[in-house]
């Protein structure tokens, strides 16, 4: 019995031998690669998150440096940030916080950079869209109205239709253009929520065109089916 015993165990072993002769390189492969991509995928992970960390610290100096109103620190701390955590999410918000506080200290040059810099590469689609939303205002504060209207073209989040629109109009307004300007203030009336206050200063917007909000129809027709 003990022979049987041995012969067999002998069996499974050469059959082992065998098998790991056949497909023990590839199997060995097979695992330093699943090893390595756990490995980089939990150091990738891990440099994300320092990067994410440390990227929140240079955040609370802009911060600190805006309340401060202190343009030059925030011009020093948003620079930073951009040279070594231009992927962080903080430095789409640290350019729109500099840029604000430089457009309080009437520096339309300075802000305009920051805002180019995040409309550009800023990793939020949102920090993007206000970004292109308060350049256009720069732009239009330094009367360069087609230059303006180029940030507020093309897509933008949902959440944004109704603020592009309305600035879009304003852009069209100062250019001359007051016909065009009325159909985007009538866009952005139509993207707000019927509770929406701003509702009120888009109206006023259209009165003063010689215009009136047109979707009284629409909603006439949707009440009567």
């Amino acid at each position: 019995m003990a022979n049987h015993f041995d012969l067999e165990e002998q069996e499974q072993i050469d059959q082992f031998k065998h098998f790991w002769k056949t497909w023990g390189t590839l199997i060995t492969a097979a695992v330093v690669v699943l090893c390595g991509g756990f490995a980089a995928y939990n150091g990738y992970s891990y440099w994300q998150n320092r990067q994410a960390n440390q990227a929140a610290g240079l955040l609370d100096e802009v911060d600190s440096a805006a309340i401060a109103n202190d343009p030059q620190r925030v011009q020093h701390a948003f620079d930073d940030m951009k040279s070594r955590y231009p992927g962080t999410a903080q430095a789409g918000q640290a350019g729109l916080t500099a840029a604000k506080i430089m457009i309080d200290a009437k520096n339309l040059d300075g802000a305009k950079s920051a805002l180019e810099w995040v409309a550009k590469d800023a990793k939020q689609e949102g920090h993007k869209a206000l970004a292109r939303l308060r350049l256009a205002s720069v732009l239009m504060e330094q009367k360069a109205y087609p230059e303006a209207l180029k940030q507020l073209e093309g897509n933008v989040p949902p959440e944004f239709v109704a603020a592009f629109a309305d600035r879009k109009g304003d852009a069209l307004v100062l250019q001359g253009d007051n016909k065009a300007a009325i159909v985007e203030y009538q866009k952005a009336y139509t993207a707000l929520e019927a509770r929406s206050s701003y509702r009120r200063v888009i109206e006023a917007k259209l009165n003063a065109l010689g215009s009136k909000v047109q979707v009284a129809a629409t909603s006439t027709t949707g009440n009567s089916q």
